[in-house]
């Protein structure tokens, strides 16, 4: 990249403090920035770095009087920062072709420009659309639909029947359309397994983090819709829908039957009940556990989840609970030495 500031200003919408003029090849973080870089800041706490950073220009949110550098100042300093690091570092497509180490069912339909890589596995009838790129390891099972411009990282399994939109990208290790975990039991306690005959539907700019799973449904399909991004180590049970631009946070899980609304936050480590319902731009905090269905627009904490603001005044009450304790212990002395005293008075009025 080699881009003026004022070029790359008009790109993010932002506004040039300082010497538009100069050229930027690149975009590195406060401390490893060189000249002709430019860099990130918005958190107050990397403030003292600002005086030693070798950056060219800075991207920021507003107006910064600790520096001389250039700034941009965008609206937006994330999303400013997301466009020119895409900008740095995307590279152009090029198509490697199919690997002749790949194992591709005759009945396989591969579209235009593919860049398939040796130890692929693609099943019967299935159909990959133009530009896809799969890495080494990836099995795709029969009968699956994929869409245009996707990416498939190594060791993915991507189980039959299963409906990819255009744009996905999926990490190593993720399984999609594995068997939802459904079982009745017996009249001796034992476990029948519920076949799983339904599917798993992605749509459009979907990304889903390593080693990652979402199961198929029982009956129908587990839904993921439009742009949502689930991180790595993330569990979505069978006949799940998460919706529209929504994001899921490391570690988290969702139950089976759960519907999420559109642009959801769930924090690292959510845990979500089954057969709930979570309203569009809920947001569920980290380590949160949801057994209850969540209102549009709310915010809960804490397992059980409870409203966010109910969960800090019960986190500021425990850290008062050692003081109350003894503010109650000696209260409670205090009530036997006025009982004693009243009980000493009655008998001496009785003895009188």
């Amino acid at each position: 990249m080699n881009k003026t500031l004022a070029e790359l200003a008009a790109l993010v919408n932002g506004t040039v403090i300082g010497d538009a003029s100069i050229v930027i090849s690149g975009i590195a973080s406060l401390t490893d920035a060189r000249s002709g870089d430019i860099t990130f800041f918005t958190n107050p706490r990397y403030r003292r770095l600002l005086s030693s950073t070798q950056a060219s220009a800075v991207i920021a949110a507003e107006r910064i009087s600790d520096t001389d550098l250039p700034l941009i100042i965008a609206p937006d300093p994330y999303r400013a920062y997301a466009i020119i690091a895409r900008l740095c570092f995307e590279k152009p497509f090029c198509p490697l072709g199919i690997s002749p180490q790949a194992v591709i069912a005759e009945s396989a339909v591969i579209g235009a420009e593919p860049s398939i890589s040796p130890l692929v596995f693609i099943g019967e009838d299935t159909v990959i659309g133009d530009r896809v790129v799969i890495h080494p390891g990836v099995i795709i099972g029969a009968q699956v639909r994929i869409g245009n411009d996707v990416i498939l990282h190594s060791n993915f399994v991507l189980q039959e029947r299963s409906i990819l939109g255009d744009r996905v990208i999926l990490h190593p290790g993720v399984v999609i359309g594995g068997d939802g975990f459904g079982y009745a039991r017996d009249h001796q306690g034992a476990s029948i397994k519920i076949p799983q005959v339904g599917i798993v539907q992605i749509d459009d700019d979907v990304e889903i983090g390593a080693n990652s799973t979402v199961d198929r449904a029982a009956l129908g399909k587990t839904w993921i819709k439009r742009g949502a991004k689930i991180d790595n180590l993330v569990m979505v049970a069978h006949n799940v829908v998460i919706g529209e631009d929504t994001v899921v946070v490391a570690q988290s899980g969702i139950a089976g039957s759960t519907e999420i609304g559109n642009r959801v936050i769930l924090a690292a480590k959510a845990g979500i009940a089954g057969h709930l319902h979570i309203g569009d731009r809920a947001t569920v905090t980290a380590t949160g556990g949801v057994h209850k269905d969540v209102p549009a627009g709310s915010v809960v904490s804490g397992r059980p989840a409870i409203p966010h603001r109910d969960w800090l005044k019960s986190k500021i009450l425990c850290s008062r609970l050692p003081e109350m304790h003894t503010e109650l212990k000696q209260l409670k002395e205090a009530v036997a030495r006025l009982e004693e005293r009243l009980e000493h008075n009655k008998n001496g009025k009785e003895e009188s």
